[in-house]
């Protein structure tokens, strides 16, 4: 079993008038298998807390930990935290033009296992991943969310989540602008790689 365990964390952003305190000591711990949600307000701080888990520039610790069984994930880069085993579901999933998504899938995946998948076995994997989020094959060989839908970036996000099997997936507002449809199929797709992995999921929303 792993264990994320936030402690007293505190996180500024710069502005235009200067350093600003976002989070002010958030404390949490989720272990493998759990999914905690966290719900609030617009600027109440949910985003900045997933974004500092994942390493995000823009933001500044001041005080407080994150470890990740034992290891200081605030010393780690975002490449490192990733290959822990962090993953993060973007609110806004940017495009990356020139890149199809499958050749992005298979990079993480080597990336973050230290090998490349086996071809035939990855070829099935993502196929049927694809198939099961209710993806057009063709997407596959498109621009890595270039032209998607909103509802069809959020189901890239979770088919990374799948095929990249997580030890912790903070998932940043997936719900938000789909309709019932595409979020009972992106619900159900975070389940499926919950299930398969025994991932812990921070549910942000």
């Amino acid at each position: 079993m792993s264990t994320l365990e936030i402690k007293d964390l505190h996180v500024s952003v710069t502005t235009e008038d200067g350093a600003k305190e976002i989070l002010r000591g958030v404390t949490l711990t989720i272990n493998s298998g759990e999914t905690h949600a966290i719900m609030g307000p617009n600027g109440s701080g949910k985003s900045t807390l997933a974004y500092s888990i994942a390493g995000h520039p823009k933001y500044t610790i001041t005080s407080g930990t994150v470890t990740l069984d034992g290891e200081d994930v605030l010393a780690m880069s975002v490449d490192e935290r990733a290959r822990a085993g962090i993953f993060l579901a973007m609110q806004y999933p940017v495009e990356v033009p020139g890149v199809s998504m499958s050749n992005f899938l298979r990079t993480a995946k080597t990336a973050v296992d230290g090998e490349a998948p086996k071809l035939r076995t990855w070829v099935k994997d993502m196929k049927q991943a694809m198939e099961n989020l209710r993806m057009d094959p063709s997407f596959a060989e498109r621009n890595v969310n270039e032209g998607f839908s909103g509802g069809e970036k959020k189901r890239h996000e979770i088919l990374q989540m799948e095929l990249l099997r997580p030890k912790f997936a903070v998932l940043d507002e997936t719900d938000s602008g789909l309709d019932v449809d595409a979020l009972r199929v992106v619900s159900e797709g975070v389940n499926r790689a919950k299930e398969a992995t025994g991932s812990g999921v921070l549910l942000i929303t």
